[in-house]
């Protein structure tokens, strides 16, 4: 499979589009979580320094707030060292942004500093997959805070303001583990048991990767959640349902009911108990091989390994690379060009510039279609709301709270719908420092957001990313030996039980990453063509395997007392 040589040539530019990038979709099953975390992150901070007469400081406390916004689809004993990460990572960007700007006043200094640090920012928010926002917020804070007026002796009040309200962000994130532990691995299993239900019931290309991609993901976070509660065994047995009806889906069903899945997923989700099904062939063996997965992951040569991982997308061969120059070039010369035109905060351009980079150029396209009109339409919304604002102090911390809000309750159907709110948001941090003419903040705001968007995406397509279809090659060589691990394994007697596992797991993580990389070549101009065909006949094979290595395992040899049960850990 690994010997089909790729096809020469180019592969044409394609056709950017337009509609679907701004077309709407569903509201994510969790947007109410990062929209309410948010809130009660920076509602608390800003209140104390209203009383205290000090909203002057508010840049700093919503720097250490907005942290509350990353790892609400981590379980919580991973979430609590990313949110951690995190917190650290936005005080070490806003130290360097507070002493550049107490060092210099040189503009050209700044703005050079600030794209830096929005491509090392990007590239270790990509590397370690941190997830939404990504680096957006950190580039966020860390260029405003360069345009900010800043002695030295204030820069430790300053981040010590931004650590207490990290802190306190920390708290937001992971309190909801009292209440309900178990909550981000329901919803992760119920994401999975919902793709595989679709794979059962219309078995294809799209649904069938798209059940692989689910069902790796709750693995992942039922293998990064900690010790395995009864509740949690509950999940890993629904998981064992997903994994056999995606890798041996029947068409209109078959032996699989995808409507038993799509309960077992309501009930997944839901605040009730979990349910607890008979047990899948395999499922002993299955659930062994997770907990010597686990083990291996925690024992001091998991830890490495994965330190290793990191290091090698940070390493010079990273495909991480080329998306971290167009960010450098792209951030720079936005803001050069603003400060060339004689816009006071240049800071924007850099902002707009650096949230348009994605995975590819499409994806980047789209980000600049939906960016430049969500943009637009939110300074005709921060026009309407800055009366409301200037009524009282109070009144201008109630609109930001509101639009925090609004911009993580709306962002999950369209970025550019997202950004509606977010906009006027940003335009009211600066009422905090003083009251701003009006006009000179929406034009300034409307000329930052058009130069940012059109030097942005141009610096996107002339800095090419040729190392996406290496990563493709390098995909399609780590499936190949996955399928042939994962049969080796299979068709071994003597093989243990969590090595099987264990091998259709990697398997199923290639076949993931596969697509990925499939996905991210294929939205990006001006390379080799991708070996289409090969692509196609590596993910068969694939799915073949993991069919196959279903279809191989043995009944079940647990039974567990609570398998007769209808449910477990009512919560």
């Amino acid at each position: 499979m690994t010997d089909t040589p790729i096809r020469s040539g180019r592969r044409p530019a394609r056709a950017l589009p337009l509609a679907p990038a701004l077309r709407l979709a569903q509201p994510s099953d969790t947007w109410f979580k990062p929209a309410l975390s948010v809130v009660a992150a920076s509602a608390a901070p800003q209140l104390t320094l209203l009383a205290l007469g000090r909203l002057d400081l508010v840049m700093y406390t919503m720097a250490g707030s907005l942290c509350a916004l990353y790892g609400h689809g981590l379980p919580y004993a991973r979430r609590a060292g990313a949110v951690a990460g995190v917190v650290l990572g936005m005080t070490a960007s806003l130290a360097v942004s507070l002493v550049a700007a107490s060092l210099t006043a040189s503009t050209a200094v700044l703005i050079a500093v600030g794209a830096l640090l929005a491509a090392a920012q990007k590239v270790l928010c990509d590397a370690t997959r941190i997830g939404p926002p990504g680096h957006v917020i950190f580039t966020f804070v860390s260029s405003a805070a360069l345009f900010a007026p800043q002695r030295p002796e204030q820069i430790p009040g300053h981040l010590a303001l931004t650590l207490c309200a990290g802190g306190f962000a920390w708290l937001v994130a992971v309190a909801p583990a009292l209440v309900r532990r178990e909550g981000p691995e329901r919803r992760a299993v119920a994401r999975a048991l919902e793709a595989a239900a679709a794979c059962a019931a219309d078995p294809g290309p799209r649904t069938r990767n798209a059940a692989a991609a689910a069902v790796h993901a709750a693995w992942q976070c039922l293998l990064a959640s900690g010790r395995p509660t009864p509740v949690r065994r509950a999940l890993e047995r629904l998981v064992v349902h997903a994994e056999a009806a995606f890798a041996t889906p029947r068409p209109g069903g078959g032996t699989v009911d995808p409507d038993r899945l799509c309960a077992w997923a309501v009930q997944a989700r839901a605040r009730g108990p979990v349910p607890t099904p008979p047990p899948a062939p395999g499922t002993a063996d299955e659930l062994y091989g997770i907990d010597a997965e686990r083990a291996v992951l925690r024992a001091p040569e998991g830890r490495r390994a994965a330190r290793r991982a990191l290091l090698h997308r940070l390493g010079p061969g990273s495909p991480l690379l080329p998306v971290a120059v167009r960010t450098l070039i792209g951030c720079a010369l936005a803001g050069y060009l603003c400060a060339a035109l004689g816009v006071g905060r240049p800071y924007w351009a850099i902002v707009t510039a650096a949230s348009l980079y994605q995975a590819n150029i499409t994806l980047s396209w789209n980000r600049t279609l939906q960016r430049t009109l969500g943009n637009l339409l939110g300074v005709l919304v921060f026009a309407a709301a800055l009366p409301v604002s200037r009524i009282s102090p109070l009144a201008l911390v109630c609109c930001c709270l509101f639009f925090g809000f609004a911009a993580e309750a709306l962002i999950t159907r369209n970025y550019w719908l997202g950004s509606v709110a977010v906009t006027p948001m940003a335009l009211l941090i600066l009422e905090f420092g003083g009251a701003h003419p009006a006009g000179e903040l929406i034009g300034d705001r409307v000329l930052d957001t058009v130069l940012g968007a059109v030097v942005g995406f141009l610096a996107a397509t002339l800095v090419t990313n040729r190392r996406a279809a290496g990563r493709v090659e390098r995909a399609l060589d780590a499936l190949g030996r996955a399928v042939a691990d994962a049969e080796r394994a299979g068709a071994d007697p003597g093989a243990a039980p969590a090595a099987r596992d264990r091998a259709r797991r990697a398997l199923t993580a290639s076949l993931v990453e596969l697509r990925e990389a499939g996905d991210t070549a294929a939205g990006e101009w001006w390379q080799r063509a991708l070996p289409e065909q090969r692509l196609l006949a590596a993910e068969q094979a694939g799915h073949r395997t993991l069919a196959a290595t279903a279809e191989r395992r043995g009944p079940g040899r647990e039974t567990p007392p609570a398998a007769h049960a209808p449910s477990i850990g009512a919560e």
